[in-house]
């Protein structure tokens, strides 16, 4: 593929844009300035760099970030700053955007991607991936809101009790729970049916995948082939 066409697709502007990066030097192809931008690139494998920065070749663009709070999970928000102003530039221009949403004040694994494939297998009610939060509650957990938890609260506006997949008893005032729908303001009403109230939310994991410990908050990183078995899909 076309050097030019390669940075296009990759966020980096116009044609007429790339092709100025490339013949003002500022790309390079496995370490060497290439400034033609016409120059056939084998795209498997590739690494390209532009200004120091390495980036893969990559079909979509899928990563994950460890989101902090004060940020909205939308392209448009409307309250608070966009989480996606946390990625750079050229993954913005390649309309990227968050896989469900978090809520403003919750924090952990936030998944991203152009690749709407991704997207709804994991979005789809149907596939019921199991998403981890650990939650802080205002009020000592005892064994009575687990088992209300996993027996099944009413929530407003639901004709039938939702269901925790997983909950167990994490610190005094920790609850760690696993939810398989994507329903509004859920782990927050649920714990509420229990007589008790969120205090701050962490998502830890969906599916197998793990939020690593040392992604810091507001950090992210692509999505690697492993990372995607965990969550069960292949692409």
């Amino acid at each position: 593929m076309q050097l030019e066409r390669i940075l296009q697709k990759h966020g980096f502007g116009t044609r007429k844009g790339c092709r100025s990066l490339i013949r003002h030097e500022r790309v390079a192809i496995n370490g060497q300035v290439c400034d033609d931008p016409f120059a056939e690139i084998p795209t498997e494998g590739l690494i390209f760099t532009v200004d120091g920065v390495d980036w893969p070749y990559l079909e979509h663009a899928s990563l994950m970030l460890n989101k902090p709070v004060g940020y909205e999970c939308s392209r448009k928000p409307k309250h608070h700053q966009g989480v996606l102003e946390l990625l750079p530039v050229p993954l913005r221009e390649r309309e990227v955007q968050p896989i469900g949403r978090l809520d403003e004040d919750t924090t952990g694994l936030l998944l991203i991607t152009n690749d709407g494939q991704l997207n709804h297998a994991l979005s789809s009610a149907k596939r019921k991936v199991p998403k981890v939060y650990l939650a802080t509650t205002k009020h000592p957990l005892d064994q009575a809101q687990i088992d209300q938890l996993l027996g099944g609260v009413l929530l407003n506006d639901e004709p039938e009790p939702i269901v925790a997949a997983g909950a167990e008893i994490a610190g005094a005032n920790l609850l760690r729970l696993t939810v398989t729908e994507g329903k509004y303001h859920q782990v927050k009403r649920m714990v509420a049916a229990t007589g008790n109230r969120v205090e701050a939310l962490h998502r830890e994991a969906v599916g197998e995948l793990r939020l690593p410990d040392d992604l810091k908050p507001g950090e992210w990183r692509w999505l690697t082939p492993a990372d995607l078995q965990k969550l069960g899909y292949s692409a």
